[in-house]
């Protein structure tokens, strides 16, 4: 069954296209997801570990902090032990930054102007340069300069546009300009404000994030509304939620943002009812049992679980498999056609033998 004359294809907006060591960022290449490392730097067993499960999980580019010398004299060691970019992330001291350029990352979150003198400046944007590595150039509602709050008098889109292309234009100076900017806010109006204008502004690529979003639950909501509804209006070109919980939490929430409005077909998306009193079958295990037991399998499969009869049979067979389930039983569709009727106590091992043989 095919549904892509169903789908509505977002038109995106153009930007430069930037190398983040093998993961093209911009233009008109996919939208590439983010996550940060939890563990200490230092920690490189954990945090490479750490790594490969995100990558695992569909993760494009790992940002890890370099924030202390045990972290910067770590990072050569992390680069080498995993085959994804990794992003060096560098608050103030250029010379992390240096150590991180030298160590081989594919990127590097800096703001020239929070680095000092003219001199270090050039010293961070000319290895950079050497090496092709872009920059990040990172500015969030929380950290804006003093000079920008007394002219705003408080974060203000503009305040967050000015502040990132006060950096653009240090780095611009210097004859650099392989960047990626971010506007993040834990506000998502302002937030969702502050990249139109650098969208209506800028051909910069643009990393999508809401920061601090939370924890799961609401961050999840957060991240997805912020992020989402700039997505929708073809703005952004990498995204990073950032929860606090686990990285892969983080990757998983992107991966679904993106599913949901048609920007990537990689994963298995699980749709299912909110389901009512006509359920007579416990929906609530079967979905999280099946979801523990896809997780982590690279098929494009869409999946349906839909818990009666009314809507049930229309909508499972708009999926690639699905379910309409009635009492203690349910029937099974492929590709839009009825396949056979299956017990309660069978539709996760059915379905998921149906996923392995596609």
């Amino acid at each position: 069954m095919d549904n892509s004359s169903s789908i509505i294809n977002i038109e995106r907006r153009k930007t430069r296209k930037v190398m983040v060591g093998n993961i093209p960022v911009g233009g008109d290449s996919p939208i590439a997801v983010q996550t940060m490392t939890k563990t200490k730097t230092a920690d490189v067993k954990g945090t490479v570990e750490q790594i490969k499960r995100c990558q695992e999980l569909g993760a494009d580019i790992i940002r890890v902090t370099v924030n202390e010398q045990e972290a910067a004299d770590a990072i050569g060691e992390i680069v080498k032990s995993v085959d994804i970019p990794i992003v060096s992330d560098i608050h103030f001291n250029h010379v992390f930054a240096l150590k991180a350029i030298e160590a081989g990352v594919a990127k590097v979150r800096i703001n020239p102007g929070n680095i000092g003198s003219k001199d270090r400046i050039k010293q961070v944007l000319t290895a950079a340069k050497e090496r092709g590595i872009p920059i990040r150039i990172g500015v969030n509602s929380g950290s804006l300069e003093k000079d920008l709050l007394e002219k705003h008098r408080f974060p203000t889109a503009e305040a967050l546009f000015e502040s990132a292309m006060r950096h653009v234009e240090i780095a611009a100076d210097f004859g650099f300009d392989n960047i990626i900017i971010s506007v993040k806010s834990t506000s998502v109006p302002l937030m969702i404000a502050a990249y139109r204008m650098l969208s209506q502004r800028t051909d910069f690529p643009l990393h999508l994030g809401v920061t601090e979003a939370g924890a799961i639950k609401v961050g999840t909501i957060k991240s997805a509304v912020g992020i989402g509804t700039l997505l929708a209006e073809g703005i952004g070109d990498t995204i990073r939620v950032s929860l606090t919980a686990q990285p892969e939490d983080e990757v998983e929430v992107g991966k679904a943002i993106l599913r949901s409005l048609g920007l990537t077909q990689s994963g298995i998306e699980i749709i299912s009812c909110p389901t009512c009193g006509r359920l007579d079958v416990d929906l609530f295990k079967i979905s999280r049992e099946l979801d523990e037991a896809l997780k982590g399998i690279k098929k494009n499969v869409k999946i349906a679980l839909l818990g009666c009869v009314v809507n049930g049979p229309g909508e499972a067979r708009e999926a690639d498999i699905g379910i309409a389930a009635g009492k203690g039983v349910a029937m099974l569709y492929k590709k839009g056609e009825t396949y056979k009727k299956i017990k309660e106590e069978d539709i996760v091992s059915e379905i998921y033998n149906e996923v392995m043989m596609m």
